[in-house]
């Protein structure tokens, strides 16, 4: 027989107690209810799930945080619209609420009335979504060099938000933020104070706080708002052109940025007064004609409310030069429109560019002439071969005879009479002398 102390132990490792999210669990028993805690978002949905392994017929119940009675089995319990069945079978009862609400957060309670009765508790966070941020303290326009104070104020977080300023996208460190309860006493306040020294590049410039809660994605909440920087004028000098001539009309633009709008202007030269051509109209300074006398250096000052800038520029006029006589102008008769021989100087300038340039080289003008040249030539020789020819061929066919007043035998007759008689005698029996012409 085992004793008393081994008996407790067997009992002891049987009965194992897991305490895990505040819920007292007993493994090893079927009929012992499971649930999971759950965190969910003011305005959003929750589903509280409770399962067995085994069921002896008794009823699976959802109880809220006050032990009112949400769900036995498949009945409602409590008329809430917002609270619905979701799924009830005799090894599982899940439900939902939905619009979840601060108030709604606490320990609900899943029970399974067996012998004895079994429970298990589901906690529930709900998270307090913060609202859209205010800034406060950008009512007036501020000097350039001088100090803004902002400050960033959020409501309605739970736990407590985090607050972030930006300055045209470039994070900036505000000082730590204060934390108050709200008046429901559920969530929170969150104010933040940002002091920044500003200046004339900053006007305009775009000032942000965001809020950080891990009820909404980062940076998705935020408040902006543009700085209002008042500065002196910056001043520009821009000419019509870059190469002002004589007797051009011209004129200088007194380019400003300030804030407030600018009040007045006003030209100066370093060297003198102004000149008769200029005339002055408010940030533009026009010279009708240009003259060599408008050389100076120019300075326009700008004046608003909190001060004046000032620019210069340096004018310097190009002198007309004489017109050329290699260039007509407007139609009229230039000295290169004449005919004329060329100089020895140019002779010997063209003689000297022959002598020096490559001899193998040719113009392109030239190679064209030269082959039309042989073209022509080779058709000229083969029209005179085929003439020749053809005369050829005609001489040959038509052949020319004649007789000569020589008689054979006449050279050795002794005298003439006797030579007369022989060349009778054999003319008629002697060959006819022929001479043919080729």
């Amino acid at each position: 027989m085992m004793s008393s102390t081994h008996q407790a132990l067997l009992v002891f490792c049987s009965a194992v107690i897991l305490v895990a999210r505040g819920n007292l669990v007993t493994y090893g028993d079927p009929f012992q209810p499971v649930t999971e805690d759950e965190i969910v978002s003011s305005g959003g949905t929750v589903t509280l799930t409770c399962t067995v392994e085994d069921n002896d017929n008794s009823s699976l119940q959802w109880s809220n945080t006050a032990q009112q009675t949400l769900y036995f089995g498949e009945k409602r319990a409590l008329r809430d619209n917002r609270i619905q069945l979701v799924k009830s079978t005799p090894t599982e009862l899940s439900i939902s609420i939905s619009e979840v609400e601060l108030s709604d957060e606490g320990e609900y309670t899943c029970s399974i009335f067996t012998m004895p009765v079994r429970t298990a508790r589901a906690t529930v966070t709900v998270l307090g979504v913060p609202q859209k941020p205010r800034i406060s303290g950008n009512t007036d326009p501020i000097e350039d060099g001088g100090k803004l104070k902002l400050t960033c104020t959020t409501s309605g977080s739970k736990p407590p938000a985090k607050l972030r300023w930006w300055k045209d996208g470039e994070e900036l460190e505000g000082f730590p933020s204060t934390v108050e309860n709200d008046p429901d006493g559920r969530s929170f306040k969150v104010t933040s104070d940002l002091v920044l020294t500003v200046m004339a590049s900053d006007n305009r410039a775009t000032i942000k706080c965001s809020v950080d809660h891990e009820s909404i994605p980062p940076t998705d909440i935020f408040t902006e708002e543009k700085i209002d920087v008042l500065f002196k004028p910056s001043v520009l000098i821009k000419p019509l052109n870059d190469l002002p001539r004589e007797g051009d009309r011209f004129h200088l633009e007194c380019v400003v940025s300030g804030n407030p709008d600018l009040a007045t202007y006003s030209w100066r030269k370093d060297s003198g007064e102004l000149s008769d051509l200029s005339k002055q109209k408010t940030n533009i300074l026009v010279f009708e004609a240009l003259n060599k006398s408008d050389d100076g250096t120019y300075s326009c000052e700008a004046r608003n409310s909190i001060g004046a800038g000032e620019g210069s520029y340096t004018l310097h006029v190009q002198e007309l030069s004489p017109p050329s006589l290699t260039h007509p102008i407007r139609g009229t008769l230039s000295p290169d429109s004449l005919p004329h021989s060329p100089t020895s100087s140019e002779t010997h300038r063209d003689t000297s560019d022959i002598i020096g340039a490559d001899p193998t080289a040719m113009p392109a003008s030239s190679s064209i002439d030269h082959a039309v040249i042989g073209g022509v030539v080779a058709v000229i020789v083969f029209i005179l071969l085929c003439l020749l020819i053809v005369l050829g061929r005609y001489l040959i066919r038509h052949k020319g005879t004649y007789l000569t007043h020589e008689a054979k035998g006449s050279d050795d007759a002794p005298d003439a009479d006797t030579a007369i008689i022989n060349a009778e005698a054999g003319q008629s029996g002697a060959e006819d002398k022929k001479e043919y012409f080729i």
